[in-house]
C-alpha cells in the first residue's frame, strides 16, 4: 500500500473499525484532525494557459511547482462551456442535465439545492468564498451566504465581475466603495447587470482585494478546519471594455509591468499580466499555508470554469490557450470544456504525479466530502464520484464515469458527452434536438479534427442513448 506512510492519523483510525474497508476508512475524519480545503477557481483559463500543460509564452512558476509537488489531472472537465451553470455544477454537484443554472441568462440557485459549502459546514468547516459568484442572473447580492457560505467578499452578479476596476464590491450582502469611478455611459443599467462598466479612473485593481480578502480568511481560521472557495474572475475579459465603438482594451491592468516594452497589441501585454496575477495569487496562497504551518493539513485544489475566450480584443492564438485541443469557450469540443487540474496536498498526494483519470467539477462535492469525513449518508445525491482514490494514490478503489455529459442553450444549442476513449456532439439541439451526431476518438485524434460516426455507428447509438438520458426538464 503506497501511501500508507503518508496518511493522516484520521485517515488510518477507521482501520480499527470491524468491517470498514480500507476506502471507507479513508473518508472517516475525526473532528480534530479534518483537513483544511482551498479550491481555487479561475475564470476562461484554457487548457493551454499554464506551462505545466505545455504554454510556451508565458511562464506560471507557481502553478508549475504546485503541479511538481503534487497531482496533475490531464482528463478534468468543467461543469460547461460557459461560466455560470459551470459554477452551478461546482456547487452542486450536478451535471447540466440535472442542476438549477443550466445557461448564463438562468435565475439563481433554487432554496433547495445543497452546495458543498453546506455539506462542508455542516461537517463543521468555517466556510468562505471570495471573488466571483456569478451563478443564475441575477442572484441577490447574499446569495452565497444564503447557499452555505459564512463569508463572502467579492462579486455577487457575473455581470459586474467584468469590472475589473468597480465602484463597489459585495460583502456579506453590502456594497463595499472602492475608489474607482465608472464611465458615465454604464451607471444607468437595469439590476441584473449592476456594477458592469468601464471605469474612467482606475485605482483599486478588484482582483488584489479579492486575493487579500482570501488569505486574510485564512489567517483567521488557521486552527480550522476551513473551506475557501476562491473564485477569480480572471483572466475573462471585460466584454465591455472591449465591444463598443472605441475598441477599448479588454484586458485591463494598472501597468504592464515585465511586458511594457513587448511589441504585442495592447490586450495582450493585459492578459499575460492577467495571467501573472493568476499565478502569483496561488503562489501567495500556498506560501501563506506553509508560513501558517498549515501546509501538510490543507488540500489545495486548481482549475478553471470554462475554456478560454477571445473577447476584449484577446485573440486565443496569441498564445495559444488551448493547446492542442479543438474549441475554446462555449464550445463542448474539448477545448471549451477540458480543463487544467492541480492538485497539492504535501505528505498525502505524492509529489510529481499524473493520472489520466476521467472526472469533472460533478465529482468536486463528493470528492471534499470524503476529505471531511462526511458520512456517505449524509452526502446529497449528485451525478459525481469521489476522485479521493486517485488523489491518495490507491487507483485500485477508483471508480470510474460510465460518460461525461454537457448541454449548452446559446449559439443554437449544444450536446456532449465524453467517454474514456470517445467524445460525441450534437450541435443546434435547438432547431434540431435529434440531428446528428458527430464522433471522436480521442485516442487517435484527441485534437477531434476527424468525424468518425459513419465507422462507429454502434458507438453512436450507445452515446446518443447517453445523450437522451441525462437530460431532464427543468
Amino acid at each position: 500500500m503506497r501511501n500508507a506512510i503518508n496518511l493522516r492519523p484520521w485517515l488510518l483510525a477507521g482501520l480499527v473499525l470491524a468491517g470498514v474497508s480500507f476506502f471507507a476508512a479513508q473518508t472517516l475524519a475525526t473532528a480534530a484532525e479534518k483537513p483544511n480545503i482551498i479550491y481555487i477557481l479561475a475564470d476562461d483559463l484554457g487548457y493551454g494557459d499554464l506551462s505545466c500543460y505545455g504554454q510556451k509564452t508565458l511562464a506560471t512558476p507557481n502553478l508549475d511547482r504546485m503541479a511538481a509537488e503534487g497531482m496533475k489531472f490531464t482528463r478534468h472537465y468543467a461543469g460547461c462551456p460557459v461560466c455560470a451553470p459551470s459554477r452551478c455544477v461546482l456547487m452542486t454537484g450536478k451535471h447540466t442535465g440535472h442542476c438549477t443554472v443550466r445557461g448564463n441568462g438562468d435565475g439563481p440557485m433554487n432554496p433547495e439545492d445543497v452546495t458543498v459549502a453546506e455539506v462542508l459546514k455542516a461537517a463543521g468547516y468555517a466556510t468562505g468564498c471570495v471573488g466571483k459568484w456569478g451563478i443564475g442572473n441575477p442572484p441577490p447580492r447574499d446569495d452565497p451566504n444564503q447557499q452555505g457560505f459564512d463569508y463572502f467578499y467579492g462579486y455577487a452578479n457575473m455581470f459586474h465581475a467584468h469590472n475589473f476596476f468597480p465602484e463597489f464590491l459585495i460583502e456579506n450582502g453590502e456594497k463595499v466603495p472602492l475608489r474607482n469611478v465608472t464611465m458615465e455611459e454604464y451607471r444607468d443599467v437595469p439590476d441584473f447587470k449592476e456594477g458592469v462598466g468601464v471605469a474612467e479612473k482606475k485605482v483599486d485593481y478588484a482582483p488584489d482585494f479579492i486575493a487579500r480578502k482570501g488569505l486574510d480568511f485564512i489567517e483567521e481560521h488557521k486552527d480550522g478546519p476551513f473551506f475557501l472557495y476562491f473564485a477569480m474572475n480572471i483572466p475573462h475579459a471585460n466584454n465591455e471594455g472591449g465591444g463598443n465603438k472605441e475598441q477599448r482594451n479588454g484586458m485591463e491592468v494598472l501597468d504592464y509591468g515585465v511586458f511594457t516594452d513587448r511589441d504585442w497589441p495592447e490586450p495582450e501585454k493585459g492578459f499575460a499580466t492577467i495571467m501573472g496575477n493568476v499565478d502569483r495569487y496561488v503562489g501567495d496562497v500556498l506560501e501563506r499555508l506553509r508560513v501558517l504551518g498549515i501546509e501538510k493539513n490543507t488540500l489545495v485544489l486548481f482549475s478553471s470554469d470554462n475554456g478560454p475566450h477571445a473577447e476584449g480584443r484577446h485573440e486565443l492564438e496569441f498564445f495559444d490557450s488551448n493547446g492542442k485541443l479543438r474549441g475554446m469557450k462555449r464550445d463542448v469540443y474539448q477545448g471549451g470544456v477540458r480543463e487544467p487540474m492541480l492538485a497539492w496536498w504535501p505528505g498525502t498526494i505524492e509529489a510529481g504525479t499524473e493520472t489520466d483519470h476521467l472526472s469533472g467539477f460533478q465529482d468536486v462535492l463528493v470528492t471534499l466530502a470524503g476529505v471531511a469525513g462526511v458520512p456517505d449518508a449524509e452526502v446529497p445525491e449528485t451525478d459525481g464520484l469521489s476522485f479521493l482514490p486517485t488523489l491518495l494514490g490507491e487507483p485500485g478503489e477508483q471508480k470510474k464515469h460510465e460518460y461525461l455529459y454537457w448541454e449548452f442553450h446559446e449559439k443554437g444549442g449544444k450536446r456532449g458527452v465524453v467517454t474514456e476513449r470517445w467524445s460525441a456532439i450534437r450541435l443546434n439541439t435547438d432547431e434540431n434536438p435529434d440531428g446528428p451526431v458527430e464522433l471522436y476518438d480521442l485516442k487517435a485524434d484527441e485534437e477531434e479534427t476527424r468525424d468518425v460516426a459513419a465507422e462507429h455507428p454502434d458507438v453512436v447509438e450507445k452515446l446518443t442513448g447517453y445523450l437522451e438520458a441525462a437530460h431532464v426538464d427543468q
